[in-house]
């Protein structure tokens, strides 16, 4: 055939076909179609949690049975994390997007629409399906999508996502079941779920050059599951059953244990894996995973205990507890405003030492509440509090994945994900057993201090007692006591708060210099 009539590049008249040039879509709306599903997920985590009372009456259910709606999100969530980068593979990043905010926003639906308990915890584990797969399919694509030179714009607008949307959740749930139905909390993603499937079809590229797995990895697949399943019924519900003096807990344990093990050796072993444990001999992922780890922690402690602390000691509604994490907002909003420049230009180890140094010193100065507290108390450690975070958190983020091959971002992102989940599962009901136990540590030291031998408590008791003396004097006495002893099992549950607090920031200060093994890679165009 004659070249003028090529029919790649040549018209039958002999001139060349003019390229059909791909509009580029700019950077900011990739981050906005991405981001936009990702915080909604992000807020439907923590915003559930104080709604849980609220939830328990409605249903006429008692607070550990609606539990299984946080529970059964997070296991969702656990399972689908690690898999982001297999199914991103086998499915395609559009498809697989629609999809995954498809069934997030159906889970939304079906959680408001709920007519029982069971209907709300099947809803939530659809939505735990659909939303697990958003935080580490987001920090893939835009470690990918921007050069290096703007990766620190990049991780903040993921830390805006991810961290302020997470810290936002407690409020933004007290604002709701204060002052309307708690199904708000779900109705709301509705709405943005339909306008992100709309925004990832125009917006967002296909993934080029991947490879679609040959096998699915049944076996991988079954022994990830029945570990998360098992460990996080055991998290759940260890401190309810005493831990390992109940016997099926001691099985579940058992069980949680041994699959795991099989699990990394199976996918170490096994040729095609559903998650690729390999790329944890990469240095920066490693210890990058540790620190991001430890900060979801030290956050996630402070998010589930300081509002319990002011609900339970202080008598605050699940507004006013909510609104208790409101500067850290601002502060990490503040923060993100100017930690991209800050990235670029310093040295991001540096960053991260002081954000554990902020993150230690906000931690320590929650060990120093007591009873009698004003709101704005909590104030100056929440600031500290949002530092110490996005320092920590944007550079991680960026170093965590910055030295892998772009082949495996998104397999990264869901491991370092799942590493972050299971760790904020394990030191949540690690810190609520702590919180019960050292308790009764301190109640049983306290005790001995309410002795006729003790002329303190002697004169206490008796000036408590002449708050009743309208009634009989035994009786009087008998009240007196009761008070005495309200008031012990007050001062025991303040201590073991302080406690837990402090332990973490021990926590904060110890990994201060591990931020120096990490390897900034050289920058470049």
């Amino acid at each position: 055939m004659s070249a003028d009539v090529s029919a790649n590049n040549m018209t039958i008249t002999g001139n060349p076909l003019p390229k059909i040039q791909k509009k580029e879509i700019p950077l900011w709306l990739v981050a906005f179609t991405i981001l936009l599903p990702t915080s909604f997920a992000m807020l439907a985590t923590s915003a559930t949690n104080v709604a849980i009372p609220y939830i328990a009456g409605f249903f006429g259910s008692t607070v550990d049975e609606a539990n299984w709606v946080i529970t059964t999100y997070m296991i969702a969530n656990a399972i689908l994390i690690p898999m982001t980068g297999w199914l991103e593979n086998y499915m395609g990043r559009v498809l697989f997007l629609k999809v995954f905010i498809s069934i997030f926003t159906v889970g939304s639906l079906v959680c408001a629409m709920a007519h029982s308990l069971n209907m709300l915890v099947l809803g939530r584990l659809i939505q735990g399906i659909g939303g697990g797969p958003m935080m580490p399919i987001s920090q893939a694509i835009l470690i990918a999508a921007f050069p290096y030179n703007k990766r620190g714009q990049a991780m903040a607008l993921f830390g805006f996502a991810v961290m302020v949307f997470s810290i936002l959740g407690p409020t933004f749930g007290g604002f709701i079941v204060d002052n309307s139905a708690w199904q708000w909390i779900y109705l709301v993603n509705i709405p943005i779920g339909i306008f992100s499937v709309v925004l990832v079809h125009c917006n967002i590229e296909e993934l080029k050059n991947r490879v679609k797995p040959d096998k699915v990895d049944f076996v991988g697949f079954s022994f990830l599951v029945l570990w998360l399943l098992s460990m996080q019924i055991v998290l759940d519900k260890g401190q309810q059953y005493n831990w390992f003096d109940c016997t099926w807990v001691c099985w579940l344990a058992g069980i949680s244990l041994f699959s795991f093990i099989f699990f990394i050796v199976w996918e170490l072993e096994y040729h095609s894996p559903i998650v690729n444990l390999r790329i944890c001999k990469d240095k920066n992922f490693f210890i990058g995973t540790i620190l991001g780890s430890s900060v979801n922690m030290i956050i996630y402690v402070t998010i589930v205990l300081l509002p319990s602390f002011l609900q339970s000691l202080m008598g605050y509604n699940a507004m006013l507890s909510g609104m208790s994490l409101a500067p850290r907002v601002f502060s990490c909003i503040i923060m993100l405003l100017i930690i991209g420049p800050m990235v670029e230009f310093l040295d991001n180890r540096i960053l991260i030492a002081t954000g554990f140094f902020f993150l230690g010193l906000s931690t320590i100065m929650y060990a120093n509440l007591n009873l009698g507290i004003s709101f704005s108390y909590v104030v100056l450690p929440n600031i500290l509090m949002g530092i110490g975070v996005i320092l920590v958190f944007i550079p991680v983020s960026g170093l965590v994945l910055g030295t892998l091959p772009k082949s495996e971002l998104s397999n990264g992102a869901g491991l370092h994900s799942l590493c972050k989940c299971v760790m904020t599962a394990f030191v949540v009901s690690m810190s609520s057993t702590l919180v019960a136990r050292l308790s009764q540590v301190h109640q049983t030291y306290l005790v001995e201090n309410m002795s006729n031998f003790n002329l303190i408590f002697q004169q206490r008791l008796h000036a408590m007692s002449g708050h009743f003396m309208q009634f009989a004097s035994n009786y009087a006495v008998h009240k007196g006591g009761g008070l005495l002893y309200k008031q012990l099992l007050a001062q025991s549950k303040l201590m073991a708060y302080v406690d837990v607090f402090e332990i973490f920031a021990l926590i904060a200060f110890i990994l201060i210099p591990f931020g120096f093994l990490l390897k900034v890679p050289k920058k470049k165009d």
